[in-house]
């Protein structure tokens, strides 16, 4: 896996990964946009890697819904920066591209034309995320300070002091109410309410530093899945947070040392993956069994791509406290 973030469409029952082809100098058709049950047929192509076969400054569209069989007419569009894009993201009608210092938004697939842009702090890993509803414009994206989100549109931003280091992932729920985020430490992650500014609940991945690749909403926002390079996939509940694990010294009282490791919630379910895999997760509905489940998509060390589903994880954990 790249050291570039991975792109995909935020939906409950898919989402594409960023992959490597062939370069294309000729791109000249339109691309439509073909949705069922919330799945689209357009992918987004981003150089990177050591050896990358695209431009790095590029973004192709593949639209798999086109027509032959030859690679080349299945890209059928192309933007171009002056400086490398680190991240995309994507919804029914928006796509965004973040630089190091610089987002741009594009109405999309039809007619493509730009938004509005902005420059930010020092992204180069390049954080971001859109809220998926089509209801509402917002943007998260690391502030003007290091330790801050900074959740905006092409009005005025506004900030949300979350971490005392830098951030190292940030996501949004479905209908943009709920920001999370994690900093560098990768121990906790911070929820706050977007229209008020308040946090709402603190949850704790861990203990030691990690580095968090990805935070996700369940669609109804009832639970919330991370992942780290700690090899685990950690599911807390948010609606019901009884659901969640405490720690067994709550009952002792809190003091200046112990209370940062009691006060937060612990996941009331987690799953492997082989350690310092670089992983993806999300929720999905498995429908054949009619529950909840997370989808964890993870790269081995030697490039293959690997698809696991975990479910019923409601009966995980038999016990309140650990």
């Amino acid at each position: 896996m790249t050291d570039k973030n991975c792109i995909y469409l935020k939906c409950t029952t898919c989402f594409d990964i960023c992959i490597h082809c062939e370069m294309i100098t000729t791109i000249n058709k339109t691309p439509s946009q073909k949705q069922t049950n919330k799945q689209t047929n357009l992918l987004v192509l981003v150089g990177g890697s050591s050896s990358p076969k695209f431009s790095e400054i590029s973004v192709l569209i593949w639209d798999d819904a086109q027509e032959g069989k030859d690679s080349k007419e299945k890209l059928v569009l192309e933007f171009t920066f002056t400086k490398p894009v680190l991240s995309v993201l994507m919804r029914h009608d928006e796509i965004v591209m973040v630089l190091k210092n610089r987002i741009c938004v594009y109405s999309f697939p039809d007619n493509p034309r730009k938004l509005f842009e902005f420059d930010t702090w020092d992204n180069p890993k390049g954080l971001c995320d859109l809220c998926p509803s089509l209801e509402k414009q917002l943007l998260s994206v690391p502030g003007t300070q290091v330790w801050d989100t900074m959740p905006g549109t092409s009005s005025a931003p506004f900030t949300i002091n979350a971490h005392l280091s830098d951030i190292a992932c940030v996501s949004l729920n479905q209908p943009g109410t709920v920001v999370a985020s994690a900093s560098q430490k990768g121990t906790l992650i911070h929820l706050f309410d977007t229209p008020s500014k308040e946090k709402l609940v603190e949850l704790r991945r861990g203990t030691d530093p990690a580095t968090v690749y990805c935070i996700n909403f369940s669609h109804d926002s009832s639970f919330l899945c991370t992942s780290s390079d700690k090899g685990t996939v950690h599911i807390f509940a948010l609606k019901d947070t009884r659901l969640n694990r405490h720690s067994a010294l709550a009952h002792c009282g809190q003091g200046p040392i112990i209370g940062q490791y009691v006060d937060p919630q612990w996941s009331l379910a987690s799953f492997t993956v082989p350690a310092e895999s670089a992983c993806i997760c999300v929720f999905c509905r498995n429908t054949s069994k009619n529950v909840n489940c997370v989808i964890a998509i993870f790269f081995t060390p030697d490039g293959n791509c690997n698809r696991e589903a975990f479910d019923a994880y409601f009966d995980i954990c038999d016990d309140d406290d650990f």
